[in-house]
This record gives C-alpha cells, sequence and structure tokens, in this order.
C-alpha cells in the first residue's frame, strides 16, 4: 500500500509539486497558511488540513516547502506543529531552502518523537515545479532516501543523495551561489551588448551556442527580453538564500567575494521595491547603474 503523504506550503513552488503527487497516485493531505491553495487542491481530490499537526495526524511522510528557517522550526517544532502529530516511524522530507544548522536541529526534534528526516531543498523555479522536472539534493540516512526515492521521482528529474542531513542545503547554497552570479553575467553581457548597438535577442542566441551557454538564458530568456518579472522565484528569496550561503562560507573559513556583491545587488533591489520580482530582474540593477535599458 502506497504511503500516505501530507504537504504543508503551497505556494509558488509547493502547489505545483502537491499536485504532481496527487497525479502519481498519492493520497494527499495539504495545510497552508492561507486557505484559498488548500480549497483549490481539496476540489480536486486532496483532502484539506487545519494545521500541520493535522497533517501529520493523517500523513506517514510529511512535506514541508517553506519561505525560510523559521517558518521550518515553526512548521514543524511549534504549536500544532507536525510534531504534535507525527507517529513513531514517520518520515519530514524538508524541501524548503533554509540554514543547515537550523536543518540539523530540527531534524534532532524529529529524531526525539521516533521520526526520521531528509532536508531535500530543490532547484527549477516554477517552471520545473509545474513540470515535474527539478533537481533535488537530499541529505540524509540512505534508507530514509530510498523510502522517498519514489515522491522524489514525482516532482522531480534529477535526484541526488549527497549525504547526512544538512547536506542537501549546503549543496543548495552552492546551487544558489551559481544561478546568482550566472543571473547577474547574463544581466551585464545583455547591457555592454545593447550599449554597443546589438539586439539582446542576438545576444542571447550567440551566447546560447558556445561555452558561455547556460540554462538561465534558456529559462530567463523571456523575462529578459519582455522586462516583464513575474516571479517564478522571488528576488527576496534568493537574497536570502545567498546570506545562507555567505553564513556558511563564514562557517566553513570559505571566502565568497563575488557572491557578497551580489548578495548586495538583490539587497538593493529589495530596498528599490523590487523584491517580489523574479530573480532574473537583477537585470534593472545594471541597467539602473548603466543608465540604459535594453531593448
Amino acid at each position: 500500500m502506497a504511503e500516505k503523504v501530507g504537504f504543508v506550503g503551497l505556494g509558488i513552488m509547493g502547489k505545483p509539486m502537491a499536485r504532481n503527487l496527487m497525479e502519481a497516485g498519492y493520497d494527499l493531505t495539504v495545510h497552508n497558511r492561507s486557505r484559498g491553495p488548500v480549497d483549490e487542491l481539496a476540489s480536486e481530490g486532496a483532502g484539506g488540513a487545519q494545521s500541520p499537526r493535522e497533517v501529520a495526524e493523517n500523513s506517514d511522510v510529511v512535506i514541508t516547502m517553506l519561505p525560510d528557517s523559521p517558518q521550518v522550526r515553526q512548521v514543524v517544532t511549534g504549536a500544532d506543529g507536525v510534531l504534535e502529530g507525527i507517529k513513531e516511524g514517520s518520515l519530514v522530507i524538508d524541501m524548503s531552502t533554509i540554514s543547515p544548522v537550523v536543518t540539523e536541529e530540527v531534524a534532532q526534534a524529529v529524531k526525539e518523537k521516533g521520526a526520521s528526516m531528509l532536508d531535500a531543498p530543490v532547484s527549477g523555479g516554477d517552471v520545473g515545479a509545474i513540470e515535474g522536472t527539478l533537481s533535488i539534493m537530499v541529505g540524509g540516512d540512505e534508507g530514509d532516501f530510498e523510502r522517498a526515492r519514489p515522491l522524489f521521482e514525482a516532482m522531480g528529474k534529477t535526484v541526488n543523495h549527497v549525504g547526512p542531513v544538512g547536506a542537501g542545503q549546503v549543496t543548495k547554497a552552492a546551487n544558489q551561489i551559481v544561478v546568482a552570479l550566472t543571473i547577474e553575467a547574463v544581466s551585464e553581457a545583455l547591457v555592454l551588448g545593447s550599449r554597443g548597438g546589438v539586439a539582446p535577442e542576438k545576444i542571447l542566441d550567440v551566447l546560447g551556442g558556445g561555452l558561455a551557454g547556460n540554462k538561465v538564458m534558456e529559462v530567463k530568456r523571456e523575462k529578459f527580453l519582455s522586462h516583464k518579472f513575474d516571479p517564478g522565484f522571488r528576488s527576496e528569496l534568493h537574497h536570502k538564500d545567498l546570506g545562507i550561503a555567505l553564513a556558511a562560507g563564514r562557517e566553513y573559513g570559505v571566502v565568497l567575494p563575488v557572491t557578497a556583491i551580489v548578495d548586495q545587488m538583490l539587497l538593493t533591489m529589495r530596498r528599490k521595491g523590487w523584491g517580489g520580482e523574479d530573480h532574473s530582474a537583477l537585470l534593472r540593477i545594471i541597467e539602473d547603474l548603466s543608465q540604459h535599458e535594453i531593448g
């Protein structure tokens, strides 16, 4: 018999991920801080819960997909949280992007309840969540990973076990460094090319066919060209993620100089009121500093 699955956090990423689990045939119970997404998935066959505790009471595996460390800590260990309803032998899978230190703290609290935990942050944005093609990096016990593999394969295309609890978050921090710095580099290239008289779409076509080709140019192409930065992944969340990476760098004694610069650019976006825009809107910072809009 397939395990009963709970899902807490039905935002831009969480809702399509939960929907993919339903389409894979899982009996799903869902909860979200705002009721709208719960009602939407309930109309498609999910069970709606009033609290994370109720989700845990009705599930063998509980997945969380939340904005940051405080929310994960509250949902799992707080009042009316997952640990108040969890059963011995259950599995908690946190797919949020949070601090590795908090991950280890929450995992210890889960263990004390006779359950286990995986940290399994994802990459791929809203498109990957909708299409079920996410890259999922998993930290935790090998046996727990194998137990969860069918769930991961319903939500993602690339699934890797990267080490013990917390390793998933460290790997995601590395991922977020590369994505942010690539967006910034593409933005510089587009503004330079445009200012020099080359059409932005031609810049992307040429760069995409050589060594400079990257997934950012493919996935974010239309956002760059149209300047319609509706969020697939909000820049304020990427700013949060680089904060995690910089804190990890300080903890491990690793120098991250360019990450720090892009972190400040993302902070500038927040201060300008652009934090709710897609992270590809980093382009606007380079345009602003250069006094030139591409196209």
